[in-house]
Formats: C-alpha cells, structure tokens, sequence
C-alpha cells in the first residue's frame, strides 16, 4: 500500500484500505508517472468533447441540456440524462480522435508490457475511439460487450414525430461496447514470459476455470448505488467488479482508473482487495467519489440483482 500511496505523487489525494484517489489531470499524472507502472487500465472516459466541459455540466445541472438531452419522465421514473453524441460536428470528431491518440501515447508510457485497458464506449463512437488507440500503440484485442437494454436510441425524428410515427432516427441501445487493448509484449517473449517478468500479458479466468468471456448479460446500474453516487455515468458493482477482476491475470498488481468519475471502478477494486489508483480532474466529482466509494465497495451485488431482477419481473406481469 505504500507504493500505491506513493502514486499520488505530489496531488491532492484520498487512500482507503486497498486503494487511492487523486485529484489530477490524467494526462499530466500517467506522464509522470514511472514507466511501467501500471499492470492495467480500467475505465468509463467522458470522451474528451463538449459534455464534461463545466459550461455544458452547468447547463445539465440547470435543466437547459446543451450537448445533454434531458429526457422527459415517464410515469413517475426520472431519467438520468444521457449526452448527445449525435450533435458531434466534425471538428467535434477530430477532437475525440486527437484526444485518444494523445491518451493513448500516455497510457503506453505508463503500462506495462502486456498490460490491458478495459475502455467503455458506445455504439456510435467505438469505432472512431478504437482506431485513435491502436494508432498510438495499443493493440486492440477484442471488445467486451454488456449487454444491457439502455434508453439511448429509438427516437423518432425531432419536431416531426407526429408526422413520421413509424421511424426511428437510431436503434435502440441493447449493449455496451468496451474495448480490450493491450500494450504490446516485447519481441520474442511469450505470454508466459510476460506473466513472469511483469505479471501481465494475459486475463484472470473465472471462478471455476473458465475462460473471461466477452459477453455479459448486466442489470442496468442499481437505484441503490445511483442514489449513492449522483453521476450520469456510473456504471453498477455487478459489472466492474468482474472487470477489475479479469484485468490483473495473476491477482496482483496496480488497476488505474483514469477517469474516475463516480468512482465506481475504484470501489469494486476495494471491494476484491485489490490495489487501484484513480484519477479525477474535477473537484466535485473527486468529492463525490471520496464519498461513495466505500459505500459502493460495501453494496451486496448478488442481493441487488435479486431485488432488480424480481422487480423487473413484476413489471412485465403489468
């Protein structure tokens, strides 16, 4: 736990049991950090555009939406409000792309050799994102896909959907691509090899020996830990804490949460035992994960999906 301290350099920073949070720019910590550091990367980003500005995350919080669309209720369900990709002009575009390259740059400085990034995307975007990270070093190595039946899509075209009921302006979201890259191994080294140098090159398998696998059915993130952590993009215990967990093939090593956010990441790490280190510019969102962090940690994954499962269940019998 020292070293991890140690990784919070000279920022501002919180440690709990097996993990630590800074408050930072991602781009200037994983630059100074030693290189090598990090045996892998697991992360939700904002992906560098208009969204996470603090103009457009004043207008979400005033309910003018900007680049947010804050959808309407619907029978008494608040719907969290989701960013709007499709407004992305092409200057916007460019702007994603250079900011993975750059990313990607400072992320192969800091990993290990066969070390692995687990990066969530969208169906819109994975495709522009994916390819900025290969051209800055990474190997892409698949994609790990959640499905999950999301409210993003499956509107019908604005301010005409009288006129055209029968149209859809996008399919309804029902999965989640995450993108699985690696650093590559050094020449004529074998995984095996890797494992032994630098404790990567691979993925843990499951519980009972099977191989992670690519696919997942998830729940959509809890009304328990939203009401823990207020982020619109906070992803559920159910999901990271097999992430985390298939990132470090050995058990051990540093997992680096870049974009920490609601802090999600860092709390199923704490929740395994695991060391993680993550990294939040924002003031209010460092406080916010400060906070739910080790309440997330805490939350009984197999009771909340029980509880949404059953709950699920009882509104499709109406």
């Amino acid at each position: 736990m020292k070293d991890l301290k140690a990784l919070a350099l000279d920022y501002q920073s919180r440690s709990f049991r097996h993990t630590v949070i800074v408050h930072a720019d991602c781009f200037e910590w994983l630059g100074r950090l030693p290189e090598n550091t990090l045996h892998a990367i697991v992360s939700d980003p904002p992906y560098g555009v208009k969204e996470y500005d603090f103009d457009q995350l004043e207008k979400k919080e005033n309910g003018n939406g900007g680049i947010w669309r804050i959808p309407p209720s619907f029978d008494g369900h608040v719907r969290s409000p989701l960013p709007r990709f499709t407004a992305l002009d092409r200057k916007d575009r460019e702007s994603v792309d250079r900011f993975f390259y750059e990313w990607g740059k400072q992320v192969m400085h800091a990993l290990r050799p066969g070390g692995h990034v687990f990066l969530a995307s969208n169906s819109f975007l994975s495709q522009l994102v994916f390819s900025a990270l290969v051209r800055s070093g990474l190997e892409f190595r698949g994609e790990f896909i959640r499905l999950v039946r999301t409210l993003r899509g499956g509107d019908r075209p604005k301010n005409a959907e009288n006129e055209f009921p029968d149209v859809c302006s996008m399919p309804r979201g029902c999965y989640e691509p995450w993108g699985i890259f690696r650093k590559p191994i050094p020449a004529k080294m074998t995984v095996a090899d890797c494992l032994r140098t630098y404790q990567t090159g691979g993925l843990r398998r499951l519980a009972d020996g099977n191989p992670f696998a690519d696919v997942v059915v998830s729940q959509r993130t809890s009304k328990h830990e939203r009401e823990i952590a207020n982020h619109p993009s906070i992803k559920p215990q159910s999901l990271m804490r097999q992430l985390v967990l298939a990132a470090l093939p050995l058990g051990e090593g540093i997992i680096a949460d870049p974009f920490l956010g609601s802090g999600s990441t860092v709390a199923a790490a704490e929740a395994l035992k695991l060391h993680c280190v993550g990294v939040e510019r924002y003031q209010d969102y460092f406080d916010m994960a400060n906070e739910s962090i080790p309440q997330l940690a805490r939350t009984d994954v197999r009771s909340l999906i029980a509880k949404e499962t059953k709950l699920e269940s009882q509104l499709r019998l109406f």
